[in-house]
């Protein structure tokens, strides 16, 4: 048997000329009203934890690229071997 699905109710009032246009929305694509406005309702809703979420997310970049250029980690040994052999390949013209 399948799982139950749980759900729950949403209620609004919205204007007439509203549900005129949700209305003519939702059969333009070939949808119920319900079925229209929760898929919009959901976009909505995902874009603004998206954004939530990308701008929190750019603050606490920023905060380490900032904390990397104030203290910036001691280069590996790879790197500094790096260097020199960059170093001695452009002193050779």
């Amino acid at each position: 048997m399948p799982a139950a699905i749980s759900t729950a109710r949403l209620e609004a009032r919205i204007s007439t000329d509203l549900n005129a246009m949700l209305k003519r929305a939702a059969e333009l694509q070939g949808r119920s009203k319900t079925d229209f406005v929760v898929s919009a309702i959901q976009e909505a809703a995902q874009r603004a934890i998206e954004q939530a979420e990308l701008i929190r997310l750019s603050l606490a970049d920023q905060e380490c690229f900032a904390q990397a250029l104030l203290s910036p980690p001691k280069p590996a040994p790879a790197l500094e071997r790096a260097f020199t052999h960059r170093s001695k390949l452009l002193r050779t013209e």
